[in-house]
């Protein structure tokens, strides 16, 4: 008779957006079902932002997560533009194109992020320190513009809060000059390797059907085949006016998911090159005063996917109703499929693999339940996926050419 073993993961670190806790049923070395619970950091946000009035409310929502730093108050300001006739009536065309340039930088640093995190909990710890290496640039960018490293601050209701500064362009075509060199490194490191192939091909697989079935969005929806993105779909910023490609894998393993984030880089890369280009001068906001009564929505593509912000006002400065909805509410939940048949050594890297926002997770313990003898931290859980790893490693060493 098997022996069952439940696997504890969470709760999430509180800079997290979503703190979320697993909880894995394993029969010997095989994941057979998962329980999904959010909720651990609830801050009632919603429910603050109606204290608060419209300007302020973008600061607050900046603060949902660290990472999305651009995505929240940009997807807040776009629903309440939106009760006043749409971003691109309300919004000068220069400040479109400043909100553009720092939704990709945000894109950048955050799969860079996520490389360098996927790297580690693989036992590649070298992919880890490089990925991050080339992100501390992005991060000075953000400084100076907009004086940040995190929480901009840069996104208001009819613009921008800071212009652009023309001798900063040069600085910031030479920092994208310099990644494109470490993208191709990743990009050969990664999609060329043989033991990464082995490894996260085949792993934690979404179905086109399944992604559809749990609304995933993002990469995640984007690896499973759903051609998706909100940047395309339903255009915010400049990002109709400019030359970008939609990435889409149709496998829908991890493998899929890393090489989405990757080719993603470059068009992130494209895009900002063009804006920078293209950004005409004028002002940055057309100084909103008041906002009418009446509804809205923002949609942003966010790294991770659709990020959704719903606004109802009544003419006051504050709302009435805000209504936010990030996507790893959405991504998360498709665990309960991608993670089930997964032996545990693979369950960390799983897991990851919707980029949810767990980063500094490891309060872990895994329980012998019979006997509460087997006690395990998150660390043996990366230890595991490590060791799978330069297991195949030696086993493709062996097996030689071909």
């Amino acid at each position: 008779m098997s022996h069952k073993v439940i696997v504890p993961i969470g709760p999430y670190h509180p800079l997290q957006d979503e703190p979320e806790f697993f909880q894995l049923y394993v029969e010997g070395e095989k994941v057979v079902d998962i329980d999904i619970i959010i909720g651990y950091n609830h801050r009632g946000i919603e429910k603050l932002s109606e204290s608060k009035h419209f300007d302020q409310v973008a600061f607050l929502v900046e603060r949902i997560c660290g990472i999305c730093s651009s995505s929240h108050p940009y997807a807040f300001v776009l629903a309440v533009e939106d009760i006043l006739g749409g971003e691109k009536s309300v919004v000068p065309e220069r400040a479109l194109y400043i909100r553009t340039i720092i939704d990709e930088l945000q894109r950048i640093h955050s799969h860079l992020l996520w490389l360098g995190l996927a790297g580690h909990f693989i036992g590649y710890n070298t992919v880890w320190m490089w990925a991050w290496k080339y992100r501390e640039p992005i991060l000075d960018m953000f400084e100076m513009i907009t004086g940040n490293r995190n929480n901009y601050a840069m996104y208001k209701v009819g613009g921008v809060r800071r212009d652009m500064l023309e001798e900063d362009k040069p600085i910031l075509e030479k920092a994208l000059d310099e990644l494109l060199p470490a993208l191709d490194l990743f990009r050969g490191a990664v999609m060329d390797d043989p033991v990464i192939k082995a490894r996260l091909k085949g792993v934690g697989i979404l179905t086109k059907q399944q992604a559809i079935d749990w609304c995933v969005v993002g990469p995640t929806a984007r690896a499973s085949g759903i051609n998706i993105d909100v940047r395309r779909d339903e255009p915010y910023g400049v990002s109709d006016r400019l030359n970008w490609n939609v990435i889409v894998e149709k496998d829908g393993d991890i493998f899929a998911k890393t090489v989405v984030r990757i080719l993603e880089l470059y068009e992130s890369v494209s895009i900002i090159r063009q804006c920078l280009d293209d950004m005409p001068g004028g002002p940055i906001d057309s100084d909103v005063k008041d906002i009418p009564p009446g509804e809205g929505i923002g949609r942003v593509e966010a790294p991770r996917g659709e990020c959704f912000h719903y606004i109802k006002s009544d003419g006051t400065n504050r709302p009435v109703r805000h209504k936010i909805r990030a996507p790893s509410y959405m991504n998360v939940a498709s665990n309960k499929v991608a993670a089930v048949g997964q032996t545990i050594s693979d369950a960390t890297i799983t897991l990851a693999a919707v980029d949810p926002c767990y980063c500094c997770t490891e309060r872990v313990a895994v329980i012998n339940k019979p006997d509460n003898k087997k006690i395990l931290n998150g660390w043996d859980l990366i230890r595991l996926s490590q060791e799978k790893t330069n297991k195949v490693k030696e086993d493709l060493l062996n097996a030689g050419p071909g």
